[in-house]
């Protein structure tokens, strides 16, 4: 193909496009079909121009003219603070309740497992032996000692900077590491899992209970449960490497991955929240059972939040992924 004699003979339609363009909203009902027709010459031009002669400076002019014309007629849309209010008060909530039947029965097995763990190290004197000597054990559990210390071993606002950003780590490790089947997920968990039977363990054997309960509660409650929703979230997403269901496996994938992606920036601010009581109220001065109320009014705000406006989104259509006008069209796959 002549590149000079090609340029030459479709450089007017070019040049009217642009001129099309730069009179924005102003078009009049011809005008606009005008410009989608010069849009759609305009994007087959490219095409033959890249695939016969790639001329680099022509290329770029037909590139931008292309993506111009495209945000013109498809309708380009910046995200603003509709679509922030939009998240948090349907996708966020609807993706969350949409995955219950995962992180429900992962909360579930999971509290079990850690009172079994903490029966196991709480009976059995041994067993507290293999985990440190004597002298640790005592450190750790005595009044004033490193399990109560801990909270307010650092400014409270540094604080909660730091346990914010290590659970939001945990969590975005479990809903990233989901697609690799979910293997990573359960070790993530159970270390979890793991170190809160521990504690509860060895307070337990040492006969302040109540004690721990009472730092672990305030933030513990809202903590965990999105521990939780994160490490069903990314089972969820392991198993969709298995079973994509009646999806193509890359479209279900790329749903469920962006809706896990969305999952991460939601339980970020929810264990901010919790980072805040822990750093705040766990620590404070405040009797037990106000902590404690606190912690559970926390709870009890998410879980309202997810069944009640979170189930009306999931009802009406809300999937927690990217909203249709966003997405890419899927094209039919036979049953």
């Amino acid at each position: 193909m002549d590149l000079d004699v090609f340029a030459a003979a479709h450089r007017h339609e070019w040049d009217r496009l642009d001129a099309l363009l730069h009179r924005g909203r102003r078009l009049t009902g011809e005008e606009a079909d005008e410009l989608v027709t010069l849009y759609q010459r305009a994007a087959t031009h490219l095409s033959l121009v890249q695939s016969s002669a790639p001329d680099p400076a022509l290329v770029g002019r037909l590139t931008t003219l292309v993506a111009r014309a495209r945000s013109a007629v498809t309708g380009a849309r910046t995200p603003g603070w509709r679509d922030v209010a939009h998240f948090f008060t349907a996708a966020f909530p609807a993706g969350v309740y949409r995955s219950r039947h995962w992180w429900i029965p992962t909360a579930l097995v999971s509290t079990a497992l850690a009172a079994l763990i903490g029966w196991w190290v709480a009976t059995h004197p041994h067993v507290q032996a293999a985990i440190a000597a004597p002298d640790e054990l005592r450190t750790l559990t005595r009044p004033g000692g490193e399990y109560e210390s801990y909270y307010s071993s650092h400014p409270a606002t540094s604080f909660a900077a730091q346990v914010w950003t290590n659970n939001a780590m945990a969590a975005g490790y479990c809903l990233v590491l989901g697609v690799f089947l979910g293997l990573p997920v359960l070790y993530v968990l159970f270390q979890n899992v793991l170190n809160l039977g521990i504690g509860l363990g060895l307070m337990g054997s040492a006969g302040r209970l109540d004690t721990f309960l009472g730092l672990l509660l305030p933030h513990g409650l809202l903590e965990l449960t999105a521990v939780f929703v994160a490490a069903g979230t990314g089972l969820r997403l392991g198993w969709t490497v298995i079973d994509p269901g009646p999806r193509p496996r890359r479209t279900a994938l790329a749903e469920e991955g962006r809706a896990a992606i969305g999952m991460a920036i939601g339980l970020a601010a929810v264990l901010l929240v919790s980072g805040v009581i822990e750093a705040f109220v766990t620590p404070s001065g405040l009797p037990t059972w106000a902590r404690i109320a606190i912690g559970f009014a926390a709870e009890l705000g998410f879980l309202a939040y997810v069944f009640v406006p979170g189930r009306r989104a999931a009802h009406a259509g809300e999937t927690g992924d990217l909203e249709r006008p966003d997405r890419g069209d899927a094209l039919p796959v036979a049953a």
